[in-house]
């Protein structure tokens, strides 16, 4: 069994007047595009982007030791 439910939407006049026309040309009624164009919407999957690779750079190593707190301290304080 098919169940449907009805609703009130907003459309903007010039997109509604397009509806019109397209159901008057196709021989369907308003309802059944909107609901066509509704499910392919619903169904689409959003294409893949591909990602460009994050830049890459060689620093030169690091100059100190973080997990020696002391000597982090000096290079912070300039020391």
């Amino acid at each position: 069994m098919v169940s449907h439910m009805k609703t009130t939407l907003t459309i903007d006049d010039t997109v509604m007047a397009r509806l019109k026309r397209e159901a008057a040309r196709s021989g369907r009624t308003m309802s059944e595009l909107v609901e066509m164009a509704l499910r392919r919407l619903l169904q689409a999957k959003p294409d893949a982007v591909e990602l460009q690779p994050l830049p890459s750079f060689k620093s030169g190593g690091a100059l100190v030791d973080i997990a020696d707190r002391e000597a982090l301290y000096r290079a912070m304080e300039g020391r």
